[in-house]
């Protein structure tokens, strides 16, 4: 956790060699109300979308709950993810859950790195049906990187799917976890039907979160159309998946100044609005810091009893 603050805080250093923070700070305090909490509930939608998702895949490995209780866990991780500085992430946080329940702790790990892999997908087709089908003034740069990312992402997770195929996978110890993994994932997709449906489930949970980035662009002054969302926002959303800062912060911002400002736009304004989103990804979460609390009273009633 140490180390994720530092880079955090290095991160937003060398943002603030270029940036007006007081300029930023003005375009926030600026902002519409009204479209900033609509921005909220787009964002808290789309959390709803990727915890059925998720719901979907561990019911579809046997794990027999209620769906409500899939949803209250995806926001506890949520909670866990956004708002508190935890060495206990988000995705630990789920695979802890659900092992209170009585299911081993290594097979609720499988499901979640499933459903980790399974957002990321769903991101990676929507960027390639974004950038190469929806008008652009970004770079063509940027349209080739982005087209060699998302095909060698995706075409990563569809091998993933025949990895159970491979040859002596289950002759080795050391390969136990994978070979695990690969029959969880063989089980779940060897029907087409399901893996476009929890791809849909995923498109429509970033797509959400695209309409609530914009939605704080407009409620700020900013005049980009909602396509230039549609195409910027999914690297920076695969950008802040990886695990080196708190929350994602300081990379977030940086990675949206960087990629807007090749259309034009303020950096002091889009640094704004990168800040009121990751405001609204917090807010968005407190319903999983209710329901920690809950699970938490409930557990300390059954051990006094």
């Amino acid at each position: 956790m140490i180390y994720r603050l530092a880079i955090t805080l290095g991160l937003f250093a060398l943002i603030a060699g270029y940036i007006d923070f007081g300029e930023a700070l003005d375009v926030m305090l600026r902002a519409s109300p009204w479209l900033l909490l609509a921005a909220l509930a787009m964002q808290t939608l789309s959390t709803l979308f990727a915890a059925w998702r998720w719901g979907l895949i561990m019911r579809a490995l046997g794990f027999e709950r209620p769906m409500d209780f899939w949803l209250r866990v995806y926001f506890i991780g949520s909670w866990f993810n956004q708002a508190l500085p935890s060495s206990i992430g988000g995705d630990a946080m789920r695979v802890l859950e659900v092992g209170r329940t009585g299911y081993r702790k290594r097979h609720a790990l499988a499901g979640v790195f499933v459903d980790r892999a399974v957002g990321v997908f769903g991101l990676l087709l929507l960027n390639l049906i974004a950038i190469n089908l929806l008008p652009s003034d970004f770079p063509n740069w940027l349209t080739h990187l982005v087209n060699l990312i998302a095909l060698a992402g995706c075409g990563g997770f569809l091998a993933m799917i025949l990895l159970r195929h491979l040859p002596g996978l289950d002759r080795y110890r050391i390969l136990a976890p994978v070979d695990h993994l690969a029959q969880q994932v063989h089980r779940l997709y060897a029907r087409p039907a399901r893996l476009l449906g929890h791809s849909l489930f995923s498109i429509a949970s970033h797509l959400c979160s695209i309409a609530a980035v914009w939605l704080i662009a407009r409620g700020t002054g900013m005049g980009l159309d909602l396509y230039h969302f549609l195409i910027a926002m999914p690297p920076v959303f695969l950008l802040t998946f990886v695990p080196i800062s708190l929350a994602g912060w300081g990379i977030r911002e940086g990675a949206m100044v960087g990629i807007f400002m090749l259309v034009g736009a303020d950096k002091d304004h889009i640094l704004a609005v990168s800040i009121l989103y990751g405001l609204t990804l917090i807010i968005s979460s407190l319903p999983g810091g209710l329901f920690w609390l809950d699970s938490r009273h409930h557990r300390s009633h059954a051990d006094e009893r």
